[in-house]
């Protein structure tokens, strides 16, 4: 047992499916954080679209933010981000907002703020990485503080950590892998029989596609993706108009499914491999010999190929992700964040 715990004031920023699922899971594992971490949390601030800026000091009760209508009776306390921030004494900040992927915004003046704040900035968001891992990096040192995204890329799964923490001074020449289970989903019920439309529909119905797939489909989601482990991976920033991107909106499904009859299924490929300083990167349908790894994953898993110059080679597969593996990584960031302290 750790003594002497320290409390720590956490602040949400997104509060939808995956801030929720953070505080069920702060929740669950309050004891453990206490006895093997010495971290005990109060949650003073929760804002959203929908619910504005709250903060406390004092602290939230999570149950209530649990309820949707003890929740739907919070009134906003603070008019923006840095005076939300300062009335909720901000040590960490999650932030789980939406993507957009054009400039990264509003989350990384979110994260810029809780970092002036004197607040970690922990992010589920893959634009502040792809469009400000650098500033918000190096403003991350200057004050002290930590500035995390584990849950960026393949939910909870310690893609970034994994080189910054387990594997030092291994270097990654490319990666390869299915990065988007919302397309996964589409075309294995395509195979099936169902037109795009109606995979999409289900798609929807089993919470995996949003009301608005079209980033997903397109291959704008994967494309961002690939360009946030292109950047902290193989440390190479890239540009999403540098890769080579085509979505599943031109399959058909007599197409899908004569090429899964004939052993060679569509995936939605992601990958990047590094050519000297440069790096070459796409996202494509491709069709798949029965033979290759990534022919397999399927529903909402996902899966990456690491080219490494220590190892022969390193594959990750996450079966099924969900908001509670993207809360965990938030949640391990959380405490990588702290531990020092």
């Amino acid at each position: 047992m750790t003594a002497n715990p320290r409390t720590y004031n956490l602040c949400i920023v997104g509060f939808g499916n995956v801030g929720k699922a953070l505080v069920k899971l702060l929740q669950r594992k309050s004891t453990e954080l206490r006895e093997r971490h010495g971290i005990e949390w109060k949650i003073t601030g929760v804002a959203s679209r929908s619910l504005g800026w709250i903060a406390s000091a004092e602290g939230l009760n999570p149950d209530h933010l649990l309820d949707n209508h003890a929740r739907s009776r919070l009134k906003p306390t603070a008019q923006g981000i840095r005076d939300w921030l300062t009335i909720a004494k901000a040590q960490v900040l999650f932030e789980a907002s939406s993507l957009n992927r054009h400039n990264g915004q509003p989350a990384i003046e979110y994260l810029q703020a809780a970092l002036h704040s004197g607040a970690h900035a922990i992010s589920a968001n893959k634009g502040p990485v792809v469009f400000a891992l650098s500033e918000l990096s190096e403003l991350a040192r200057a004050k002290g503080k930590r500035f995390l995204f584990e849950s960026a890329v393949m939910d909870g799964v310690p893609i970034f950590s994994l080189f910054r923490e387990t594997l030092p001074a291994v270097h990654v020449s490319g990666f390869r892998g299915i990065l988007n289970a919302t397309t996964n989903v589409v075309l294995e019920s395509m195979e099936a029989g169902l037109q795009l439309s109606a995979a999409v529909r289900k798609a929807q119905e089993m919470g995996i596609a949003e009301s608005d797939p079209s980033d997903d489909l397109e291959g704008w989601d994967a494309a961002v993706k690939v360009a946030a482990l292109s950047a902290v991976v193989l440390g190479c920033p890239l540009q999403l108009h540098e890769i080579e991107r085509q979505g599943i909106t031109t399959l058909d499904t007599a197409s899908v499914q004569a090429a899964r009859q004939s052993g060679m299924p569509y995936k939605l490929v992601c990958q990047a491999h590094r050519d000297g300083d440069r790096v070459w990167a796409s996202v494509n349908p491709e069709q798949l010999p029965l033979s290759d790894p990534l022919s397999r994953i399927d529903g909402g898993s996902s899966c990456i190929h690491l080219e490494l110059d220590i190892l022969p080679g390193l594959t990750i597969i996450e079966h099924d992700g969900n908001v509670e593996t993207t809360a965990y990584g938030m949640f391990a960031d959380f405490i990588r964040a702290v531990r020092d302290e």
